[in-house]
């Protein structure tokens, strides 16, 4: 009789596990049923055991967070130059356009207040010295204005160059500031005498067909199929006058007393009621024409009312 509890001769021997490990567990047989299989054990593989610091060792360093693109660029020499100049760039471009703007502005109501009192055409310009510098100081210098040559008023060929310096500004109901010099030149040419006066004289104009000047003598003569008158002009009273020198008719010498007084009343119409106290100095006749030369000094500007002192009003 077999020994249940002997080894079944189909079983190995038991002994330690060839493989290592323990070795699988056997389950005893029931009675009644089949056996069922044996539990297999899992081969544990050898991996290494994570690495342990060693006591003393310092602890890894944080890891610290990226540094941003806008603290390294301003560490940076050359950007730090880069930004300067175009920061600086930027202020001088800005500047200058201010520049630009306040003289475009000033050259145009100048020119709007001059034109209104000559009656023509004109051109403005200021000087070397920054314009936001003067507009801020309310003192202007080295003003420029030169009219077209059309017309003075009424006399008609007539050309003005007028230079301006030391114009404060002032904030005064009575007077809009001062102006601390004014000269101007004035070039009236032999064709607009003739004109002007043809126009303005009806008793002499009427005849008048030609002008010629005769810068030996300092005179202009008045040509006309019926005669000639030759005059020589002045400086009286602070205006500009022709005085009658000759008169000549159909052959024979009239008396200048038939022609001076409207010639007197033709040059007072010219320079009478002359804006900022605008005095003749000088006349001189040339080949073409006249030149006289005007000033005023310290001369205030009007606020804005009635006749040229309207013309001031947009400064």
């Amino acid at each position: 009789m077999t020994d249940p509890w002997s080894r079944p001769a189909n079983q190995p021997p038991q002994g330690p596990n060839p493989q290592g490990g323990e070795p699988p567990t056997e389950r005893a047989p029931q009675y009644g049923g089949s056996p069922e299989p044996p539990t297999q054990q899992f081969r544990q593989e050898n991996y290494p055991p994570p690495p342990q610091g060693q006591p003393g060792d310092a602890p890894p360093p944080p890891v610290s967070p990226k540094k941003s693109r806008g603290k390294g660029m301003f560490r940076d020499p050359l950007s730090i130059t880069l930004i300067f100049v175009i920061v600086v760039a930027l202020a001088l471009a800005g500047v200058v356009g201010a520049e630009l703007y306040a003289r475009h502005v000033a050259d145009q109501r100048v020119a709007a207040a001059t034109s209104c009192v000559v009656q023509d055409g004109v051109k403005v310009s200021f000087g070397p010295r920054p314009f936001l510098l003067q507009h801020l100081t309310g003192h202007y210098s080295g003003i420029h204005i030169t009219t077209d040559g059309n017309q003075l008023r009424e006399a008609k060929g007539m050309k003005a160059d007028i230079v301006i310096d030391d114009v404060r500004v002032a904030d005064n109901p009575n007077s809009a500031g001062t102006i601390g010099s004014l000269n101007a030149t004035i070039d009236w040419s032999a064709d607009g005498i003739k004109r002007t006066i043809q126009d303005s004289i009806p008793l002499i104009g009427s005849f008048v067909s030609g002008v010629t000047t005769n810068p030996s003598d300092g005179t202009i003569e008045l040509e006309g199929m019926l005669g000639t008158i030759v005059t020589e002009p002045q400086v009286v009273d602070g205006g500009i006058a022709l005085k009658v020198v000759q008169l000549t008719g159909l052959g024979f010498t009239l008396p200048r007393e038939a022609v001076q007084p409207a010639l007197d009343a033709f040059s007072a119409q010219l320079t009478k009621d002359y804006p900022l106290d605008v005095r003749a100095d000088s006349i001189e006749v040339t080949d073409s024409g006249v030149i006289s030369k005007f000033s005023s000094q310290n001369a205030p500007m009007p606020a804005g009312g009635q006749g040229d002192d309207a013309c001031f009003a947009g400064l």
